[in-house]
């Protein structure tokens, strides 16, 4: 367990109760940035197509990226035209930029070149969401809905729909902000979005009146990075292998490896970790799927592509959310306007 999981995710830890001055004051920051734009929705750009918001509360990995997959997925077998917008984050990209499968992770950053692989729906990366929008309609004026991943917070764009994802064994944590806790929004928060995704088990506490969906990800096969068409079991592992994982939460990788059977030496590092050859230790690793993107790319990486394996997850919905999702985007565009700050 890191020292971030300890103070955030234990009871009365005493450093975290020595932070909550600090935490009273980030929420003190963020109500009256919240009030300013409810004062004035003029701050707030919006696009002339509906627009769904895939967050979360907390800082770190709780399943966005996998569900906006699922979603945009499931939204194009309904028929809808989906868009992406992300921020980019660990990318360099400045201004809003076109994410193709073959872009550069260094400068799109890893979430959303997986999301373009994952999906084939057009995807864009700018700081400013609202920027990021307006290119992907101005280059694909057929879609009709825009997801943007991890923008809860992002006030800036406004949004009609907006869902919250929590992990299921973390939770919400010790339940204060940040420092004090993992918090970028109190709990409260959770009452005003549209609906509530729970990745994994466990039962966090949510108010009654917010729908909610069970989401699991699913592990399929290995395959090789350097050869898709190489797949693997657990059980095919001669010895076990090194995971190397940089992502928000790696216990969870780490927990999946486990439940597979497949006996492993964890290697974590922070999220959005910018891999160089000196991170990859001697033998067979396993990987995610984000971090294999950064991996792929990585230069002179050579040989050493044909001893990592990719997990790929794919998301499991309960109940049917892209019903549910299709139902509320018909409502509000019969006449109902986009959520307030």
């Amino acid at each position: 367990m890191s020292f971030l999981d300890r103070l955030w995710y234990t009871p009365r830890h005493p450093l975290s109760l020595l932070l909550r001055p600090l935490s009273w004051l980030f929420g003190a920051l963020a109500a009256r940035r919240r009030a300013r734009y409810r004062r004035d929705p003029a701050l707030s750009t919006r696009l002339p197509v509906p627009v769904l918001v895939v967050g979360n509360l907390s800082v770190g990995g709780t399943g966005k990226t996998p569900l906006t997959a699922w979603l945009a997925r499931a939204l194009v077998a309904r028929g809808r035209r989906p868009g992406i917008v992300s921020r980019g984050y660990g990318g360099t990209a400045r201004q809003p930029v076109a994410v193709t499968p073959d872009s550069d992770p260094a400068l799109v950053g890893d979430e959303p070149l997986l999301l373009a692989r994952a999906t084939g729906v057009p995807v864009f990366v700018c700081r400013q969401r609202a920027e990021a929008g307006r290119a992907l309609l101005a280059a694909h004026p057929e879609v009709d809905l825009i997801l943007c991943d991890d923008g809860l917070q992002h006030l800036a764009l406004a949004r009609d729909l907006e869902l919250c994802v929590i992990d299921g064994a973390r939770g919400l944590g010790n339940g204060a902000l940040l420092p004090s806790g993992p918090l970028r929004e109190p709990p409260s928060r959770l009452a005003e979005v549209d609906a509530v995704v729970v990745n994994g088990a466990g039962d966090p506490a949510l108010p009654p009146a917010v729908p909610a969906f069970a989401m699991r990800l699913a592990p399929q096969r290995f395959h090789r990075l350097d050869d898709a068409s190489r797949q693997r079991d657990a059980a095919d592992f001669a010895t076990p292998p090194t995971a190397v994982c940089g992502i928000g939460n790696p216990a969870r990788f780490f927990a999946t490896l486990d439940a597979l059977g497949l006996a492993h030496l964890p290697r974590p590092f922070a999220d959005h970790h910018p891999f160089t050859l000196a991170d990859l230790p001697p033998g067979e690793l396993v990987v995610t799927e984000k971090d294999a993107v950064k991996l792929a790319a990585l230069p002179g990486l050579g040989d050493a592509g044909a001893r990592i394996w990719v997990l790929p997850v794919v998301a499991e919905l309960s109940p049917d959310l892209a019903a549910w999702v299709m139902q509320q985007l018909e409502s509000r565009e019969k006449g109902h306007g986009p959520k307030t700050a």
